[in-house]
């Protein structure tokens, strides 16, 4: 987790959307030296001018009038914070619930922690008719909150282990089931979240009905063979090699265990395209993952 996190920094720098001293810093945070951290940057600019890019593999967005709105336009239900008893102890997140629920949901937030964006995301799922939980994976540490430099709370996530994470989401996930009676539940993941979504997965996930991970890297050599029951609908952008690369592992898996799943390539869409919040949102490619997620929690969730 911790060098899919220190990658990400490095590809912002090469991307531009960080300075290199701004970079170097947010790597010193993981831990990494100025050696370290310029040998990395400069592997991440290597790879980025050598990496081929990948086709789509989705259609183009329908030009269809479609019912849902675009991402950063959806109407959104208020969260309120909430608190629930962890594995380890105390878990934080933000809770919004639909007037007429057809399911529940999970949200896995970005490396940034749980933020107003990923408070937005479960708003709108709510809105959606979809009750869900934003759960802070920095709880252990007093919450996203409590870290006033945006960095060091993303240092900090790179800090706690894969395992740990995956067992807090299991305990949200049963939070949502029992704030959510009797209907179906899903997860939904974005960036290291999406990674985390794919690792719960691995790790077995028997009680959800749909998962949604977003742009998150392969485990290595996941076996989704203890959630077989559950339906997969994962998005990656066509410019986001770093990660896209990564498809064809989980797409193996996928089939290898059995799984409904679609696997869908924006075109022209890079990392983190779905957060209207971030330097490479992408409208045409958020509005088509949005209309798709609710479709496929129509017919998988309720």
């Amino acid at each position: 987790m911790q060098r899919y996190i220190a990658e990400e920094i490095a590809t912002d720098h090469v991307d531009g959307l960080l300075s290199r001293r701004e970079a170097l810093r947010r790597l010193g945070l993981l831990g990494l030296g100025t050696a370290a951290a310029t040998a990395l940057i400069a592997a991440c600019g290597q790879n980025q001018q050598d990496a081929p890019t990948p086709a789509a593999s989705s259609p183009a967005p329908s030009t269809e009038t479609d019912t849902a709105e675009p991402p950063g336009m959806a109407a959104a239900l208020p969260t309120s914070a909430v608190t629930w008893a962890g594995p380890r102890g105390e878990l934080q997140g933000a809770w919004a619930e639909a007037a007429e629920p057809r399911g529940g949901m999970l949200v896995i937030h970005e490396n940034k922690g749980l933020n107003d964006w990923a408070r937005s995301v479960a708003g709108r799922l709510a809105g959606a008719g979809y009750s869900s939980l934003a759960i802070d994976l920095l709880s252990g540490q007093g919450g996203t909150a409590t870290f006033a430099d945006p960095a060091e709370a993303t240092a900090a996530m790179g800090n706690l282990a894969p395992g740990d994470m995956v067992a807090d989401l299991k305990s949200g996930i049963a939070e949502v089931q029992r704030r959510t009676p009797g209907l179906k539940v899903a997860a939904i993941g974005f960036c290291m979240g999406g990674g985390l979504a794919w690792r719960l997965l691995a790790a077995g996930a028997p009680e959800l009905a749909a998962a949604f991970p977003f742009y998150g890297p392969a485990p290595d050599d996941p076996d989704f063979s203890g959630s077989k029951d559950v339906a997969v609908l994962g998005f990656y952008g066509a410019l986001d090699q770093r990660v896209t690369s990564t498809e064809p592992v989980v797409a193996a898996a996928l089939d290898e265990a059995g799984l409904v799943h679609e696997l869908i390539t924006e075109p022209d869409a890079n990392h983190a395209f779905f957060n209207d919040t971030g330097d490479r949102y992408n409208p045409t490619a958020a509005a088509d993952a949005w209309r798709r997620t609710l479709d496929w929690l129509a017919t998988h969730v309720g």
